[in-house]
């Protein structure tokens, strides 16, 4: 899981891989010119770690567009916070960005040689195929929990983070404030640590030690990084993460960037947990 630390391309671009070719033949070419354009954009990120954890940080829950070069929600971000930045730091970035926005220029154009479903066909494909249909795992004192986790709640808010993710560390207690808050409105934050996997002892030690000094609470699970959740887990590449699931086990909405103790990404995550709390009451 270490490598995976380093990465902060968006999950959307994960989605390329859906893609369906008129043939197996420039199906598997297409993969593989997509792998090779996603790890060229990765090591870019994990060349310049440090400053881009920082600018990670900073990044809004929304910024990304599904639909835009992800360079443009990049160069935003770091436009609105450009005094958090020094002169050289700014330099790298800006540089950095060019070169993402060339290899996005080249995904997308991969993806419009690709044959397929339409966007409609590859979202239900995706809610079909939902990591969380059988999920298993189990939380740090070793009690076992399945999918039922999802099943008692009108939403989960599972949180994606690592040790190392200082944006990860800082926002902590505002997720435990944001489990209480939601407690009493049918839903729970979850909170799964990708270097938890597999039940590391001394990865769980470590989790469980930060999660003690920052107040944080509520559950924390470690998963088998061969399920289907580890792998979802595995392919994020950014930093925190968190996602909305419903009671059946599907992913709602998009993956939200960056951490809630920015108060705007805090309201605007509540408000996306209140529509599927609703959602929710309407299909009872």
């Amino acid at each position: 899981m270490k490598t995976k630390r380093t990465l902060i391309a968006v999950m959307i671009l994960s989605m390329a891989l859906l893609t369906a070719c008129s043939t197996k033949e420039s199906a598997d070419n297409s993969t593989t010119s997509l792998d090779d354009l996603y790890q060229q954009e990765n090591q870019v990120f994990a060349d310049h770690e440090d400053v881009w954890n920082k600018a990670f940080g900073m990044m809004s829950k929304s910024a990304a567009d599904p639909n835009g070069n992800y360079a443009d929600s990049l160069a935003d971000t770091v436009e609105s916070n450009k005094e958090s930045f020094t002169d050289d730091e700014l330099k790298t970035l800006t540089a950095d960005i060019e070169t993402i926005r060339k290899i996005e220029e080249q995904i997308a154009e991969i993806e419009k040689k690709n044959t397929g479903s339409d966007k409609t066909d590859q979202k239900n494909s995706s809610k079909d195929a939902s990591p969380f249909k059988n999920f298993s795992g189990q939380d740090y004192d070793g009690n076992s929990v399945d999918e039922s986790l999802f099943s008692k709640n009108a939403v989960t808010v599972i949180n994606f983070w690592f040790t190392g993710c200082k944006p990860c560390v800082a926002e902590l207690s505002k997720l435990n404030e944001l489990n209480d808050a939601i407690k009493s409105m049918g839903g729970e934050v979850v909170g799964i640590n990708t270097e938890t996997f597999d039940g590391n002892k001394t990865a769980i030690k470590e989790a469980k030690t930060i999660l003690e000094k920052q107040g944080a609470k509520y559950r924390n699970l470690s998963i088998d990084s061969s399920s289907d959740a580890g792998k979802y887990a595995s392919d994020i590449m950014a930093f925190p993460t968190t996602i909305l699931v419903d009671r059946n086990g599907n992913i709602v909405g998009d993956p939200m960037l960056g951490g809630i103790d920015n108060q705007d990404n805090y309201d605007t995550l509540m408000k996306q947990i209140q529509s599927v709390i609703d959602a929710d009451s309407t299909n009872k």
